[in-house]
């Protein structure tokens, strides 16, 4: 296969491009490198099958980009995900995530590619009144940047349904692994790991009793995967489709600090900050449509995942 990989060269992007050439595909990483790394995707270049190309996705070049890198899937990762940018700053979070989107979506029918998968949020629910959320849970995004994610998966449906693409959204929950940003808004998992290995204090919002399902970053690389590949066991049943991507497993703030502590070898309690406005008391999953439509389903414990990050962090 031939893959097209936006924001290539980030957290879970660069980790994507890692899997699918190690599955002997060919790989072009498409990133204007405002966040992502070039280092991020040293060993998938250094096989001969990875090309990173810097670029903004609303630069006109992106359609002769998409055409000569001849993709049978656009992998859409490229994205603005701090929430507190997307307040301060919509303006640019809609064109990072919609125009861009769309952009993508564009230079794929104009081009002929035959599938795209998109990389959406659980922030689009919003605070649901039940849990765990699946594919038919309301929406109700408090963010312009949930907004911003679900008008995205909805231009991937109109395109679907207008132009015959075929188009996929993922809707990942809290994503962790290596190479995540300790300085980023989504990056807990990081934040709290970098801070213990610097011996540096922690802190905890509220009372600590926000819950979050976090899934691993090569869980997630999986799911896209499966999502994209025309002969595995979702062929035919997931285009124009949804689907949710995470553990199902419920975890407090103060249980995660608990467990990266012991990853990391230990660590003092937590300092306790007043709750953030806006933070979402809990949060949890239901992708049985993903295990049965894709056979996805996560395989690395949380305590492994903690381990694999940690580890990863002491060595760079």
């Amino acid at each position: 296969m031939r893959a097209l990989v936006t924001g290539g060269a980030g957290f879970i992007g660069s980790h994507l491009a890692d899997r699918l050439v190690a599955d002997g595909h060919q790989v072009t990483a498409v990133d204007d490198l405002s966040h992502g790394r070039a280092a991020n995707l040293a060993s998938a270049a250094a096989s001969g099958r990875c090309e990173l190309v810097k670029l903004d996705l609303t630069d006109p070049d992106l359609l002769a980009v998409v055409r000569s890198a001849e993709p049978d899937a656009i992998f859409h990762l490229s994205a603005q995900i701090d929430v507190r940018v997307s307040v301060a700053d919509p303006l640019r979070d809609v064109t990072a995530n919609v125009v861009g989107t769309v952009a993508v979506l564009e230079a794929a029918r104009r081009a002929g590619v035959p599938k795209v998968v998109f990389a959406s949020s659980v922030a689009i629910f919003g605070p649901p009144s039940r849990l765990p959320v699946h594919e038919r849970t309301p929406t109700r995004p408090l963010s312009p940047y949930a907004a911003s994610k679900l008008a995205a998966e909805q231009y991937l449906r109109q395109y679907h349904d207008l132009h015959g693409m075929d188009t996929t959204s993922l809707v990942l929950s809290n994503t962790y692994g290596p190479r995540q940003d300790p300085h980023g808004e989504a990056g807990v998992v990081a934040i709290f790991a970098n801070a213990m290995l610097a011996g540096q204090p922690t802190r905890v919002f509220g009372q600590g009793a926000n819950v979050r399902d976090y899934v691993y970053v090569a869980d997630v690389v999986d799911a896209f995967i499966r999502a994209a590949d025309p002969g595995g066991p979702g062929a035919g049943r997931t285009a124009g489709k949804r689907f949710v991507i995470g553990t199902g497993v419920g975890v407090t703030d103060v249980e995660l600090h608990r467990e990266v502590a012991r990853a990391a070898g230990g660590a003092p309690e937590p300092e306790f900050a007043p709750p953030r406005l806006g933070d979402l008391p809990a949060m949890v999953v239901d992708s049985s449509a993903a295990a049965e439509v894709l056979g996805w389903r996560p395989r690395t414990s949380l305590a492994e995942g903690l381990a694999l990050t940690v580890k990863a962090m002491r060595e760079t």
